[in-house]
């Protein structure tokens, strides 16, 4: 088995603590992907987050239509309403994956952070 990690350590500038996405033989799992403009509105940053995925699946040779799971932490979760119109107008409505939406507390206004894993 050979792993691939993409963009080692890069957001919190400590050195390699994390990578943003790691790939294996049949799997990529994405790290907690947050918005660029995070004093944006939830369906911006949902936007936002949604491409970055777009981008990581698209380097591990895979797209969403192969999604397994997806992690949504929300920072408030009266917003999941607004939030799934972007999520629902982006995933694959064949192929929808596992997912949980939580609401948690962020340092910040980021308002949304997605994890997924997703089959190549």
């Amino acid at each position: 088995m050979t792993l691939k990690r993409h963009d080692v350590g890069h957001e919190w500038g400590y050195g390699p603590i994390m990578s943003q996405a790691i790939e294996d033989d049949s799997l990529v799992t994405i790290s907690g992907m947050t918005a660029e403009d995070r004093t944006a509105s939830i369906e911006v940053q949902t936007a936002q987050v949604l491409a970055k995925i777009d981008g990581y699946l698209a380097a591990a040779g895979t797209d969403k239509s192969k999604l397994l799971s997806a992690l949504i932490l929300i920072a408030d979760i009266g917003l999941r309403p607004r939030m799934n119109k972007v999520w629902q107008a982006w995933i694959d409505p064949d192929n929808p994956p596992t997912r949980a939406c939580v609401g948690v507390q962020f340092e910040g206004q980021t308002n949304v952070e997605i994890i997924v894993v997703a089959k190549k």
